[in-house]
C-alpha cells in the first residue's frame, strides 16, 4: 500500500465500515483533494502511507482537513488523522521496525467503552423552552418541615430528577437528532427541486429552521462545557468548542500513576484507593496545636464599627444582588446547577435562598449536604508520575 490513503466514514460512534482504499496521494496538491472529500463524507479516519511532507506540516494539514488529532510515526512515513468523537480513548504505541524501513504505529481504539453514570449538569439552555419554568415551579416543594438548609438541598435533589426527565421527553438525543435532521433536509431539498410547490418550499423552510435550532443548541452545549468564558459570539463554533473540550479530557486523563513504593499502577480501583490514601495523609494533622499565643501579635484591623457592619443581617434586595454578580456559566458545588438557573428562577427560589443565608448569618450549624464537595486535581506538570505532581 505504498504511498495510498485509507478511511472509514460515517457518524455513528461503532464502526462498521471497513478499512478502504481510497486514493494515491504522492504529492501536495492531492492533499487538498483529501480536504473536499473529507468535507463531503465526514471521515472518521484516515491513513496515509508515504505522505512525502515534512513532519513539521503535520499539525497545518490536521487543521485545515479538520480532524482532532494527528500522529506521525517516527520515521515520518506514516500520518494518521483521528476523530476523538468517534475514538474517544485512544493509545498509541510506536513499535521497533522489524524487516522495513516503516516504523509501524499500534493504536488501541477502546470504542465499546462500558457506560458511565453521569453527574446531573444543567444546562443553560434549558432556560429558552418555554415549558422550563412551570417544570420548576411544579417541583420546588416539600412535604415536610426541616432547617433551610435541609429543605433546600431536598428541593435541588427533586428539581434534578424532574429536570433530567423533561430533557430527555423534550430535548432528547441532540446529537442524533441533528443527525436525522441533516437527511431529512436532503429528502426535502430533493422533494423541492423536482416539484417547486408552496407545500414543498414550507416544508424545506420548516425543517431548516428546526436544523438551525438544534445546532445552535449544539453550540450552546459544547460551549458551556468547554468553559471559555473570554468568547462572546461569532459564527458556529462548535468543532472548535468540541476540540477544546477533548483537548482537555485527554491532558486530565490519568492511566497510570506510581504508589508510595514506586509501584505503577494502572487499574482505575487502585488508582482511586491511591488516591484516597495519599490525599487523607495529607490532610490529616497528626499534632494538634493547643498554643495559641502567636495570635496574640496580630493587629487589629476591625474596629468595632466595621466589625458590626459586616455581621449586619442583609436584606433579600443584597441577597440577590450578590447571587445577580455571579457569572451565569459558573457552578457553585457538586450539585451541577449554574448560577444561569439562579438567575432566571429567583422569582421563585429566591426566599429559599435569602433564609439560608439569614440561618448562616444566624450561625445555625451547617450540615453535611452544603459542606461536602468534589476534590478535583490539576497537574502541576506536563507528565505526572504520583499524586504529589498534582495539585488538589
Amino acid at each position: 500500500m505504498d504511498k495510498a490513503t485509507f478511511a472509514t466514514k460515517g457518524r455513528k460512534k461503532t464502526v462498521k465500515d471497513p478499512v478502504k482504499e481510497l486514493s494515491i496521494v504522492p504529492a501536495t496538491g492531492d492533499f487538498e483533494r483529501l480536504i473536499t472529500m473529507n468535507k463531503k463524507h465526514h471521515f472518521e479516519f484516515i491513513g496515509l502511507m508515504e505522505p512525502k511532507q515534512q513532519a513539521r506540516k503535520l499539525e497545518r494539514y490536521r487543521r485545515r482537513i479538520g480532524f482532532a488529532q494527528a500522529i506521525a510515526n517516527v520515521s515520518n512515513k506514516i500520518w494518521v488523522f483521528i476523530d476523538e468523537q468517534t475514538f474517544p480513548r485512544l493509545e498509541v504505541t510506536h513499535l521497533p521496525k522489524i524487516g522495513s524501513d516503516h516504523c509501524p504505529l499500534l493504536l488501541k481504539c477502546d470504542v465499546e467503552t462500558a457506560p458511565v453514570r453521569k453527574a446531573f449538569r444543567f444546562l443553560n439552555f434549558w432556560i429558552k423552552h418555554v415549558s422550563y419554568k412551570e417544570v420548576v415551579k411544579e417541583n420546588w416543594h416539600a412535604d415536610f418541615y426541616a432547617n433551610s438548609f435541609i429543605l433546600f438541598n431536598y428541593k435541588l435533589k427533586k428539581l434534578k430528577k424532574a429536570l433530567s426527565i423533561w430533557s430527555k421527553a423534550t430535548y432528547a438525543d441532540i446529537f442524533q437528532k441533528i443527525a436525522s435532521l441533516e437527511e431529512v433536509v436532503l429528502v426535502h431539498e430533493v422533494q423541492f427541486e423536482v416539484v417547486p410547490s408552496q407545500d414543498n418550499r414550507e416544508r424545506l423552510q420548516k425543517v431548516h429552521a428546526d436544523m438551525i435550532r438544534y445546532l445552535s443548541i449544539e453550540e450552546e452545549f459544547w460551549k458551556q462545557k468547554s468553559g471559555m468564558q473570554w468568547f462572546k459570539n461569532g459564527e458556529r463554533n462548535t468543532k472548535f468548542f468540541h476540540t477544546h473540550v477533548n483537548g482537555r479530557r485527554k491532558r486530565l486523563q490519568l492511566k497510570r500513576i506510581q504508589d508510595s513504593t514506586g509501584i505503577w499502577l494502572e487499574q482505575d480501583e487502585e488508582i482511586a484507593e491511591e488516591a484516597v490514601k495519599f490525599f487523607k495523609d495529607q490532610f490529616t494533622e497528626n499534632n494538634v496545636p493547643l498554643d495559641f499565643r502567636i495570635l496574640d501579635h496580630i493587629p487589629t484591623l476591625i474596629y468595632g464599627e466595621q466589625n458590626a457592619e459586616l455581621l449586619k443581617q442583609p436584606n433579600k434586595e443584597e441577597v440577590k444582588q450578590a447571587v445577580f454578580g455571579l457569572n451565569g456559566e459558573s457552578v457553585g458545588g457538586p450539585g451541577g446547577f449554574t448560577t444561569s438557573f439562579y438567575h432566571a428562577c429567583w422569582d421563585i427560589i429566591g426566599h429559599d435562598i435569602f433564609d439560608m443565608v439569614r440561618a448562616f448569618f444566624n450561625r445555625q450549624e451547617l450540615p453535611k449536604c452544603v459542606t461536602h464537595t468534589n476534590l478535583v486535581l490539576l497537574p502541576k506538570k506536563k507528565e505526572v508520575t504520583t499524586f504529589s505532581d498534582f495539585r488538589p
